[in-house]
């Protein structure tokens, strides 16, 4: 029997379910993290290195909670500052520049929102990353490997094949905020995440993902099994967008996310959306 979306919804959360550490150490090898923005400091919410998977030069980006209490703390629980995001935009432009492409993996229940954060350019700082992935000129994919929340999982989310693990969820917040704006009551957000639309299979049924990365019993159960199927998927994934030319990537990639804002109603013509 299918979970409900609510039953999802805890399943990203497990807290046995694997971050990204666990699966960067069985993709990659040899991966070699780098640190800071070059302008504030490092944050550890993101972390980002090189590395090699199947003899290919990569970029690996990743939003990381920490498994241990210690580890949550000082990855401050995977909500990253603006000045993560700066981080990871300058190891996109070193990718680009070396010709590499980049794997990112999202993992966050959503930007930090601190008084510092907003700051130092929060809102910014995403806003950038958005509009210098749409034009990277390097081959980008994605994978949702938990939670997705909302500006915080987005400005690592652009990129030219779009995955999710089985049980992972992407929305743009928490379904206890929606169920606070909506209800006035955060206890309803089993109703509200049902309402959402935020599982693997409701996003790709949209066609906001292009893949659903399956799990079997669930990556805190097995996680060997989920993650040598990303391991498939990626090296199938790799090997069709680094075929194509660097105008074709980038127009195919504008068209996939410009599809995004064009939906149909019953009886009615297409519409396409102003935001």
């Amino acid at each position: 029997m299918e979970n409900t979306a609510w039953e999802k919804v805890k399943l990203a959360r497990h807290p046995k379910r694997p971050t990204a550490q666990t699966i960067i150490k069985e993709l990659f090898t040899d991966f070699i993290e780098l640190h800071g923005d070059r302008l504030y400091q490092d944050d550890r919410a993101i972390i980002g290195g090189i590395a090699t998977f199947n003899g290919i030069p990569m970029t690996v980006i990743a939003e990381e909670k920490g498994v241990t209490t210690e580890e949550k703390i000082r990855h401050n629980f995977g909500m990253p500052h603006p000045e993560g995001y700066r981080k990871a935009l300058r190891l996109m432009k070193q990718a680009e520049k070396f010709k590499r492409p980049i794997l990112c993996i999202i993992d966050t229940p959503g930007a930090y929102p601190g008084i510092g954060a907003e700051e130092r350019g929060q809102a910014s700082a995403i806003a950038t990353n958005l509009k210098e992935m749409m034009g990277l000129k390097t081959p980008i994919l994605i994978v949702v490997l938990s939670e997705g929340g909302s500006g915080g999982a987005l400005a690592i989310g652009v990129g030219d094949h779009v995955m999710m693990f089985e049980n992972s969820i992407y929305a743009i917040l928490s379904p206890e905020g929606y169920a606070s704006i909506i209800y006035k009551d955060s206890q309803k957000a089993d109703v509200a995440a049902n309402l959402m639309k935020l599982t693997a299979q409701d996003l790709f049924a949209y066609h906001v993902i292009d893949e659903i990365i399956p799990e079997s019993k669930g990556l805190h159960i097995d996680p060997d099994y989920g993650i040598k199927a990303l391991n498939k998927a990626l090296n199938q994934r790799l090997k069709q967008v680094t075929k194509l030319t660097i105008e074709e990537l980038l127009k195919k990639r504008y068209a996939k996310f410009r599809q995004m804002g064009i939906y149909l109603e019953q009886g009615e013509e297409t519409h396409e959306s102003s935001t």
